[in-house]
């Protein structure tokens, strides 16, 4: 066939072909006019079109057209293979009814895991308020001194180690994303060890956080201390015991699978358990823009106080409340 009649043949399909192109390339209220019944039909036109370029090529025909074919088919294949994955709307679900509810059943394993967690913390913070050198026997001394150097009132950014002083808040968003998902996922992942695992990264955590907090109380830092982390506590605090309530019920799939395999328990939890790995490392997120927009800044202790008891408040009505009538529906 002859390039003319080549070009006449098909030239109808390449011009609806570019116009669906550029719909689907145009701002979203051209792509939501799409219809969808068009979009069904362009992975055969994308097909046929690479079919139509190939045999230009081969054929030897004008640059110009093969050219334009290739343009065609180079912007025919960023729109069929991009990912389009809708964020916002499926996260805000999650968060409103699968994790709560998730979490809800398996209530049992979250108050234990906050017992791993929190009575640890409140027994060695006592200890170390009344007690100078207990800390020591738990935190490296040079570890305790850069603690104290961070919450030092003279401090111009609280809760930044020295180094770290120049860092932006945007950076330091960065950093407390690492630090604190790292931590939540530890707390799931180590649920493997039969549970233990978890509840040792949960009990020393809260063993760690505790006897910091005493030690600066009792050292009269606990007016930057307290202010700084009253903000973003009710949300890291509680994601941290989340993931290790996800580690327990890895844990709980192993040493008393029930009726089932072990395997098969694991793989059964495991999907709960991702769940609420999942949900916990959100929070996380969140904590840690909390932590470098709002608890670092020069807000007066009793509104920093004030927005850290509104938060245990939204907490607490968010993991009993939210889903609720998914529940009932189900």
């Amino acid at each position: 066939m002859r390039q003319q009649a080549f070009e006449t043949t098909h030239d109808a399909a390449w011009a609806d072909y570019r116009r669906q192109l550029d719909r689907l390339e145009g701002p979203a209220r051209r792509q939501g006019a799409t219809a969808e019944h068009d979009l069904d039909r362009f992975p055969r036109r994308y097909r046929q079109l690479c079919a139509q370029y190939a045999l230009a090529s081969s054929r030897a025909y004008s640059p110009g057209l093969i050219a334009d074919l290739h343009d065609l088919v180079r912007r025919g294949y960023r729109q069929l293979y991009r990912r389009r994955i809708p964020l916002i709307r499926p996260a805000v679900a999650f968060m409103a009814e699968r994790f709560p509810r998730t979490l809800r059943r398996h209530a049992v394993l979250f108050w234990l895991a906050s017992a791993l967690f929190l009575l640890p913390m409140f027994v060695i913070g006592v200890g170390t308020y009344r007690d100078a050198e207990l800390v020591y026997s738990l935190i490296e001394s040079d570890q305790v001194a850069e603690m104290e150097s961070m919450y030092d009132p003279v401090n111009r950014k609280p809760g930044r180690a020295s180094e770290r002083q120049a860092d932006t808040d945007v950076a330091m968003f960065g950093y407390y994303i690492m630090n604190n998902v790292g931590l939540g996922f530890r707390c799931f992942a180590w649920g493997l060890l039969l549970g233990l695992g978890s509840a040792f990264i949960l009990a020393f955590n809260g063993l760690y956080i505790g006897a910091i907090a005493g030690h600066l109380t009792r050292i009269d830092e606990g007016g930057v201390f307290w202010p700084f982390v009253s903000g973003h506590a009710p949300y890291e605090l509680t994601a941290i015991v989340i993931s290790g309530a996800a580690g327990l019920l890895l844990g709980r799939a192993l040493l008393a699978p029930g009726n089932r395999t072990r395997l098969a328990a694991l793989r059964l939890d495991a999907l709960d358990a991702v769940v609420l790995v999942g949900g916990a490392a959100l929070m996380l997120l969140f904590a840690a823009v909390v932590e470098a927009f709002w608890s670092s800044g020069s807000a007066a202790p009793w509104l920093k106080y004030g927005v850290g008891g509104a938060g245990w408040l939204l907490v607490a009505i968010y993991l009993t409340v939210a889903g609720r009538g998914a529940d009932r529906a189900a």
